[in-house]
């Protein structure tokens, strides 16, 4: 992932609740990463941003309200890679997903895909509401787990 210090600045935007947030969600995501210049896990990244998203919209988001996407690119003690945050209004928190459900209810299989594919992900405090998040490092730096 190449997240020098020219694309260093977070990219955030703010989506109604509706169905076409989720694609347009997508869409911002897939630009964002290509001007980041991220090509690595560049499809697990928007594929967990499609399910947090679509979480946020049925679980978190009360009606006539929205939630925020947060992209920021980072540099730390494990490498270089990308934060996905999706902050939203709405009260309650993610259940932990259990890998051993083979066929979970519907729903649920979200955050099971996120907590697969990202190399951390959690749920912080927001008032109102929460922020849950997934951070995917690039491992190609060396700096693998």
């Amino acid at each position: 992932m190449n997240t020098e210090s020219h694309h260093s600045a977070a990219r955030e935007r703010f989506y109604r609740r509706e169905r076409q947030s989720v694609p347009a969600a997508r869409a911002f995501t897939r630009a964002v990463l290509a001007d980041w210049e991220v090509r690595e896990r560049a499809y697990d990244i928007v594929l967990c941003v499609s399910e947090l998203a679509t979480n946020a919209l049925v679980h978190g988001v009360p009606p006539g309200r929205g939630f925020l996407l947060r992209l920021l690119p980072y540099a730390g003690g494990d490498g270089r890679g990308v934060r996905v945050e999706v902050h939203d209004s709405g009260d309650g928190v993610p259940a932990i997903p259990q890998a051993e459900v083979r066929e979970p209810a519907e729903g649920g299989r979200g955050l099971l895909l996120v907590s697969e594919l990202a190399d951390k992900w959690g749920v912080g405090e927001r008032n109102p509401g929460k922020i849950v998040w997934c951070e995917f490092t690039d491992h190609r730096a060396g700096h693998r787990r």
